[in-house]
């Protein structure tokens, strides 16, 4: 008798698309891959609102949910609304105090405010929000992948990213991060799974060891050790 496929979907990071996942390769024998797209929110939306229209593309049951950066961050709020095999995030953060302080005082003064949404149709600001300040020339490559470029959009999720909320974490989250990652420092982070060399957008560039790792940490096979990973 065959086995069951464990269905698998994919939430990107900020103004992503699906092709941010278009290195990551599982097997096709025990897995099938779903990418939940981004929607655009409606006016005042809350992201619990917001969280629940996006967990209805979640069809298949017992799924394993897999969000990057901001997509963690809706993944989570997400799994309130759903029965999952598996909660996972990658470069992202657990609460808002896993945010560093930059954040949180652009939270507090509601700098955030101040951005013209127009800019985001600059590649350098877009990146900027998307993968950090300090961010190597090189990794305007991930450009390509910021496909989300609406206004309503863009508004809504920085407000939502930065003044996230919640407090007590999401139980059973498993958290993948990069110790070089500069969006959310590795130092604010607790409970992770640590890749040593992965940034932020280590779904790109790591992702030989997501491929190779991702089927044992959604098995149970992943020896998970607090702020350590298992190479072997």
């Amino acid at each position: 008798m065959n086995k069951a496929k464990t269905h698998i979907y994919f939430i990107p990071g900020m103004a992503a698309g699906r092709e941010i996942f278009s290195a990551i390769s599982l097997p096709k024998d025990d897995y099938v891959v779903h990418v939940v797209e981004w929607m655009v929110p409606e006016k005042n939306e809350t992201l619990i609102n917001y969280a629940h229209k996006m967990s209805l593309n979640v069809i298949e049951p017992n799924s394993v949910l897999i969000g990057v950066s901001f997509g963690g961050v809706v993944a989570q709020e997400m799994s309130i609304f759903l029965d999952l095999k598996k909660l996972i995030i990658i470069s992202s953060i657990k609460s808002k105090f896993e945010m560093p302080q930059s954040m949180l005082f652009t939270a507090k003064t509601k700098a955030y405010k101040l951005i013209p949404t127009g800019m985001f149709s600059r590649e350098s600001t877009l990146l900027k929000f998307a993968i950090g300040a300090k961010a190597n020339k090189k990794l305007s490559l991930y450009y390509k992948y910021l496909t989300m470029r609406d206004k309503t959009y863009l508004n809504w999720a920085i407000y939502q990213m930065f003044c996230w909320n919640r407090i007590e974490q999401v139980e059973d989250v498993i958290h993948n991060h990069g110790d070089q990652d500069i969006v959310f420092p590795i130092e604010n982070i607790k409970d992770c799974i640590v890749l040593p060399g992965g940034t932020h957008i280590m779904i790109i560039n790591k992702f030989r060891w997501l491929n190779k790792n991702l089927p044992k940490i959604i098995e149970g096979n992943f020896l998970i050790k607090k702020n350590r990973e298992n190479f072997n």
